[in-house]
């Protein structure tokens, strides 16, 4: 049974998609059959795989709006073992469509049941916010992964955060863990980053991954070539990070 492990902060510019695309390809490098779900609106999961956003004829939007069959939504990419469930603009309305819907905050969680069994990691990008969409990724997923950027206001709303997970945890979704905090755009020359590095770490402890993710040029250039940072430059500080971080968890998942 396949893993499903939502990426989620409410705050935005701290390199969620960065981290959904780079992450799936790196497990999909090292052969894990990998699914990406995006759920952010902005739909940059998929020309971050290089699939053109114009071609997508069903997203999750329809699989948890309409009914439509989650296997008719997935899409292959260039990279092996990695498959998508791209977004769609109309995201952005669907919570206001959901909102009489029975058992609303479960609609992801049902439509991805079908496929759970057919892939070893399935990876939510979840929109910048703690809205509805949010909400069903967290009640779909087993874990949440935090990316906190080392920046100054690194910590701001991330207790907002982590209430929302107890209120699903207590209502919705009582099996939800943390995958872990991981620690973005990290800028070595930075005395504030150490500063962001060592608070975080000393607030939670044993929930922050050991994998630091540093301000990279080829994390940046990745998407505008439609490939993960992986296959841009494989020797990329960027790059090896994320496979690191593969490694990390599939270490903690089945050490």
């Amino acid at each position: 049974m396949g893993k499903v492990i939502a990426i989620a902060n409410q705050k935005g510019g701290v390199g969620k998609t960065t981290t959904a695309i780079n992450l799936a390809a790196s497990l999909a490098a090292l052969e894990y059959k990998t699914l990406i779900v995006d759920a952010d609106p902005q739909a940059n999961s998929a020309s971050g795989v290089g699939i053109d956003p114009k071609s997508i004829e069903s997203s999750i939007y329809e699989c948890m709006v309409d009914g439509v069959p989650i296997e008719e939504a997935i899409l292959e990419t260039n990279t092996d073992f990695l498959h998508l469930i791209p977004s769609n603009i109309d995201l952005v309305g669907a919570e206001i469509e959901m909102i009489d819907l029975e058992n609303r905050e479960e609609k992801m969680k049902v439509a991805l049941a079908p496929i759970i069994d057919n892939y070893d990691y399935i990876i939510i990008d979840c929109s910048p916010s703690l809205g509805l969409i949010t909400i069903n990724a967290m009640t779909a997923a087993d874990t949440l992964l935090i990316p906190v950027q080392c920046e100054y206001f690194a910590l701001e709303g991330l207790g907002k955060l982590l209430n929302t997970i107890k209120i699903i945890q207590s209502r919705l979704n009582p099996e939800l863990e943390i995958e872990g905090i991981l620690l973005t755009m990290y800028d070595t020359r930075l005395r504030l980053s150490n500063q962001v590095v060592e608070e975080v770490r000393t607030h939670f402890q044993d929930i922050v991954f050991d994998t630091i993710i540093p301000r990279n040029i080829k994390l940046s250039e990745s998407p505008s070539f439609g490939v993960p940072a992986l296959e841009h430059d494989a020797d990329s500080k960027g790059a090896i990070s994320y496979l690191n971080l593969a490694k990390e968890i599939i270490e903690n998942n089945e050490g």
